[in-house]
């Protein structure tokens, strides 16, 4: 997500600790009283996510900030949850690797990825961003350690808390630090114009990305110089040389559309012509922006999103239409099980308490 531009959400206000290590964090953790509201903070670029909730504390990852092992040989980096995306992107670049994170971070760190699920743009190719974590540590509200999962890729023991911790919004602790498999970067890439996302996925054979942006399509390639062209001659378009990733959209109401990718098409045709959107053809999922979007045109867009299965999140918003409108939605089925498990890793709710769907 980026913050850059159109409405931005206040910073917490809160008194900020900000620890350089794992070990210094749990100090702090286990030292605050127990009734403590503390609020996780990295970029600060997730802050519209979820209810709103005042902290006692602010926690920063920005002294959390390292690489901590890189295997380059192996396919893996162990990294601190402070980093900037865009900082261990353009450190991996250099020898020609890739985390497969967002394309366009902003400010945001690798800890606020993995909190919200922030899979990028190349998840139709490569999957979401879960699938490539293969070791999480937690710093727990009463300062216990865990790590979970393994380094190396064909390890899978212990995979589940890493998946947990996936979108859990800091429910289950401070994301401390996160070993990610890594990708070699294609040796050529491109991006061709179409006027069909649906045409598009219809002759592409393994794209990286097919986004329509505000009614445009364009189809992103990597692969060698003569797969490239072979891919463009099917599309029946000319390529571009590299990635135009299109800018995130921006403005007072930001919100996402997810819903099973064959009913995407129907989601964007219900979208108003002033809004702005990038929809992720092959994924099933739209993000939106606008200055002027009422609760009432986005509660009917919520309607038809939930009934395929989908769900409607607010990204960000304007405290008053916040006052109208669920950030959330109707709550999942499995509610139940996600509050015995956060009930587990912090049974105080310390940690960005109440954000969650149902108030978790």
């Amino acid at each position: 997500m980026n913050r850059t531009a159109g409405y931005r959400e206040a910073q917490p206000t809160a008194p900020e600790l900000r620890p350089r290590s794992i070990e210094e964090a749990a100090g702090l953790l286990c030292e605050l009283p127990q009734e403590s509201r503390v609020r996780i903070l990295g970029g600060g670029t997730h802050l519209g996510l979820g209810y709103r909730f005042d902290p006692d504390l602010i926690l920063s990852t920005a002294g959390m900030d390292r690489i901590v092992a890189w295997e380059p040989d192996d396919l893996t980096v162990v990294v601190e949850a402070g980093m900037t995306v865009e900082e261990l992107e353009n450190t991996l670049a250099a020898k020609g690797q890739t985390a497969l994170l967002h394309e366009r971070p902003g400010g945001g760190t690798v800890g606020g990825a993995l909190a919200t699920a922030t899979s990028g743009w190349r998840r139709y190719r490569y999957g979401p961003i879960g699938d490539r974590v293969l070791e999480v540590t937690l710093v727990s509200s009463d300062g216990r350690v865990a790590t979970a999962g393994g380094r190396l890729v064909k390890n899978v023991t212990g995979y589940d808390i890493p998946r947990l911790a996936t979108g859990s919004l800091g429910s289950l602790g401070l994301i401390a630090r996160v070993c990610f498999k890594l990708w070699p970067l294609p040796v050529t890439t491109a991006t061709v114009a179409m006027e069909s996302a649906e045409e598009a996925l219809s002759r592409a054979f393994r794209p990286l990305a097919v986004l329509e942006t505000d009614g445009r399509t364009s189809v992103f390639l990597g692969g060698t110089r003569e797969e490239i062209e072979g891919q463009a001659a099917a599309l029946g378009g000319s390529p571009a040389e590299g990635l135009a990733w299109p800018d995130p959209p921006s403005g007072h109401v930001r919100f996402s559309v997810r819903v099973p990718p064959s009913h995407l098409r129907s989601i964007v045709r219900r979208f108003d012509r002033t809004w702005r959107y990038v929809a992720q053809f092959g994924v099933g999922e739209v993000t939106a922006a606008t200055n002027g979007a009422s609760s009432g045109a986005l509660e009917e867009l919520r309607v038809a999103a939930e009934s395929v299965g989908g769900a409607l999140v607010i990204l960000d918003a304007p405290d008053g239409l916040r006052q109208q409108f669920d950030p959330w939605g109707a709550p999942p089925a499995s509610l139940p099980i996600q509050r015995r498990l956060v009930e587990l890793f912090d049974p105080g709710r310390m940690i960005n308490p109440g954000i969650l769907p149902g108030g978790i």
